[in-house]
């Protein structure tokens, strides 16, 4: 590297600061030099010339030019993004000239940054100027604390370019078979269309009917074999409990509508009771029943860690459910008679059948005859195998299973997949969607079958991405789209799903969105 390369570098990595330092030391400074601060925000992937317009022309409107990056942990624009690392971003922002200081923002919003650097003006390109074109729903949110904090907020005009776009296509940002799908996909449908029923699911009155189920953590570091025993010996790290069940399929909903009741049975346990309310309470209606002899179902799960990359693997699951279930007449006498009354006050009931013993025939048939759009699913584990099959059911406007589950609704031996699923099709009278892991999802639509790849195969934990894929694609039907745009949805509510350890968090209305906007940029 030559004399003037290094000096170059050397002032770079200058630029590049600590939200603390920032905060403390550089801030300070600016404003006893009465200095107005300008302040810019994204992912920055792939730096080309419309950043560079964009942060020429916000270097324009103040004295200091500031810009900010998401940290790649906390980004959501789908498979392989981002390309480049938070280092590599960074340098690159730093070395333009018009760039001032350079900090990591880490977490999903950008209200650290705004925090720390207090702009005097915030500036987004002129996509943003509208808020209803903003799929990040954020916009407003930014301004009012943009302006909580003194600043306005500011827009550039130029030529937009795209970054995903550039990354997908020549940076092999996707999989050839992710690309010839949606190349396939973007003949029939756009982001306009998605964007106008997800903005129609924010309409709808949803029910979601279903086992409560408490997933339980545990993380250990595997040290060997017992000596004197067949099993694994471990180091307890920590444990973390997560929201299941029926919970975790509302919770994936709650953030397209406001509109999500939960109707279920758990058991009397005043904390766990406490523990699901102050965790609920805000984003749904929770209208639940107690039992004093059925417990809320805990599934207790122990896990160990990949050392070299963020994947889980289960060495034992244990759970407390009765050998005998069952609950008190009364207890749930009351729970049916709810179901009666209001089932048919909701546009779409989700039925998410775990199999525990809440479902029994007049459970079934109460849903079947009453919900106006029905979206099943009715789940195979180790507590219920060979028992809980899907074709108990005969009506589900939409469903959804795996393999197993349709191996288990079909056994011939040899059965071909897209028969048994057009075969379970008829039967519900409805469209669905069969999950096949990292082989992706058949969708079908009255004998019509589509084939989607998996949008990823990284993957943390498979736990919760059935219940995502289902409610993405329900949602998405519920509110008039086609099974083709469910199979889409699902497939990435899956591919969040698979990247969330349990059921922590819930696959995000807004992350949704900018995954679908990444796919939909090839």
């Amino acid at each position: 590297m030559g004399k003037k390369e290094a000096e170059i570098a050397a002032k770079g990595q200058l630029k590049i600061v600590a939200k603390e330092q920032f905060r403390t030391e550089i801030k300070p400074e600016l404003a006893r030099e009465g200095k107005t601060v300008a302040l810019c925000h994204g992912v920055f992937d792939l730096v080309h010339p419309g950043h560079v317009i964009h942060l020429e022309q916000a270097k324009e409107m103040a004295d200091i030019l500031v810009v900010s990056i998401t940290a790649a942990a906390y980004v959501r624009k789908g498979p392989g993004r981002p390309y480049f690392n938070d280092e590599m971003r960074m340098k690159v922002l730093a070395a333009l000239e018009c760039v001032d200081y350079v900090l990591l923002s880490e977490g999903y919003t950008v209200d650290d940054i705004i925090a720390c650097v207090e702009p005097d003006i915030y500036v987004k390109g002129e996509e943003y100027a509208k808020e209803e074109n903003d799929i990040t729903g954020k916009i407003a949110g930014e301004k009012a604390l943009v302006e909580k904090h003194g600043g306005r907020i500011g827009f550039t005009t130029g030529q937009v370019f795209s970054s995903t776009k550039l990354i997908n296509t020549a940076m092999s940002g996707l999989s050839e078979e992710v690309i010839r799908y949606m190349e396939d996909f973007k003949e029939r449908h756009d982001m306009q269309e998605i964007r106008e029923y997800a903005e129609r699911a924010g309409r709808l009155k949803v029910l979601v009917v279903g086992d409560v189920i408490i997933d339980r953590y545990t993380y250990c570091s595997v040290q060997g074999m017992m000596s004197k025993d067949t099993g694994y010996s471990a180091r307890l790290n920590s444990s973390e409990e997560y929201l299941g069940g029926a919970l975790a399929v509302a919770r994936h909903l709650a953030t397209f509508t406001e509109h999500v009741t939960v109707m279920s049975i758990i058991g009397d346990e005043k904390n766990m009771r406490l523990g699901i309310f102050d965790a609920l309470a805000d984003k749904m209606q929770l209208n639940l029943e107690y039992s004093h002899v059925f417990p809320t179902i805990v599934k207790h799960r122990y896990l160990t860690r990949n050392q070299k990359r963020e994947e889980y693997r289960k060495i034992l699951a244990v759970n407390n459910i009765p050998e005998k279930a069952g609950y008190e007449e009364d207890t749930y006498a009351r729970f049916k008679e709810k179901l009666k009354e209001r089932t048919g006050d909701y546009d779409a009931v989700f039925l998410c059948d775990f199999g525990h013993g809440l479902m029994d025939r007049e459970v079934m048939d109460i849903l079947q005859e009453k919900a106006r759009y029905l979206v099943l699913n009715c789940q195979a584990n180790s507590t219920n195998m060979g028992l809980n099959v899907i074709t108990k059911y005969h009506r589900a406007d939409a469903f959804s299973l795996d393999q197993k589950e349709l191996k288990l609704a079909f056994p011939e031996h040899v059965q071909e997949e897209k028969l048994s699923l057009q075969k379970l099709a008829g039967h519900l009278k409805g469209n669905g969607w069969l999950t096949r892991g990292a082989e992706g999802a058949y969708g079908i639509s009255g004998q019509d079958i589509h084939e989607a790849p998996a949008f990823t195969l990284s993957v943390k934990d498979t736990i919760g991405a059935g219940d995502a894929f289902l409610a993405m694609a329900g949602i998405f039907t519920a509110a008039g789209a086609s099974a083709e745009v469910g199979t889409f949805m699902g497939n990435i509510g899956g591919a969040l799903g698979a990247n969330i350890v349990g059921n922590k968090e819930a696959v995000e209305k807004v992350n949704v969105l900018k995954y679908a906007s990444t796919l939909m940029n090839i």
